[in-house]
């Protein structure tokens, strides 16, 4: 008998490789973005600023997820295959939506929005501060010159005494023990595991929400993606900006955040237990809950 090949291809690699070069490019926003807002705005300013930059976050996989929606109603092979041509609908098992569309539109847009950041100022005025960025920088000058110096002076010292190593790898030993000292830090560890189990309950609820929904109540993965974004991130977006607004207003310090963060953690943990007596029946699956037969 002779073997059946099966279909198979590498193209999955270019979509990786793109992943990968968006993840590095986007990465860099979230931290320089709030050390550029810390380092410019007034204390009291900063939470509101942060709070819309949070929301800015949210925003984006809303109209992501409405985006995917619009997609997930068109063929995979548009363009190339006719619509009378196509014997299948959305609600179909078989359907494979244009997925591809969104990630060219994105990568559009991507780019478009990332020209502004050529023309970011390399300094700002602190916000309430009237002097000029360059005189700042002529103030400072003279330390930076005095600190090469130094480190001159120190760089000569470690050649003499023949620890090249420092010389070829500065960085890394300055990070290493940066990095001990996060890992030694409690509080910053604590935010750590907090934020790796808010992302993973988000991640688990957009894998798997929407094939719940589809196979639980009949929708098509248009209509489920739609679900969605409309019932989950706009509530969102609500609570970044009204936390920001609170801690604007009545000047919430870190000791009070933490509290405030806690009691509201666990009236939604309470809330979300509830769903575990929100139990529908289970849809016949051949092969899983009934017989081929």
């Amino acid at each position: 008998t002779e073997c059946e090949k099966e279909p198979g291809s590498l193209l999955w690699i270019f979509v990786m490789v793109g992943n990968i070069v968006r993840g590095m490019g986007e990465t860099p926003i979230m931290p320089l973005g709030i050390s550029y807002l810390e380092d410019f705005a007034k204390a009291e300013n900063s939470p509101f600023y942060l709070a819309c930059l949070h929301t800015a976050t949210v925003v984006g996989p809303f109209l992501g997820l409405l985006l995917a929606s619009f997609c997930a109603e068109l063929f995979v092979d548009i363009g190339s295959v006719g619509a009378d041509e196509i014997t299948i609908t959305a609600t179909d098992a078989r359907w494979v939506g244009a997925w591809w569309l969104g990630i060219l539109i994105c990568a559009l847009l991507n780019l478009l929005v990332g020209i502004p950041f050529w023309f970011l100022p390399k300094s700002l005025v602190k916000e309430g501060e009237t002097n000029e960025p360059e005189e700042t920088g002529e103030k400072s000058v003279a330390p930076l010159q005095e600190n090469d110096k130094n480190g001159t002076k120190q760089t000569m010292y470690e050649i003499a005494k023949g620890k090249l190593y420092w010389i070829l790898f500065p960085s890394y030993f300055n990070f290493i023990p940066f990095l001990k000292a996060l890992f030694h830090n409690p509080v910053y560890m604590l935010f750590i595991c907090i934020t790796v189990l808010q992302f993973s309950a988000f991640d688990g609820m957009i894998s798997f929400m929407p094939k719940y929904l589809e196979q639980q109540f009949g929708k098509s993965a248009s209509d489920a993606i739609f679900l969605i974004g409309v019932y989950n991130l706009p509530v969102l977006c609500v609570g970044y900006f009204s936390g920001g607004l609170f801690m604007k207003k009545f000047k919430i310090n870190i000791y009070q955040a933490a509290n405030i963060a806690f009691w509201v953690s666990l009236l939604d943990y309470l809330l979300y237990f509830t769903a575990y007596w929100t139990v529908c029946d289970t849809s016949p699956v051949a092969g899983l809950t009934v017989s081929y037969q």
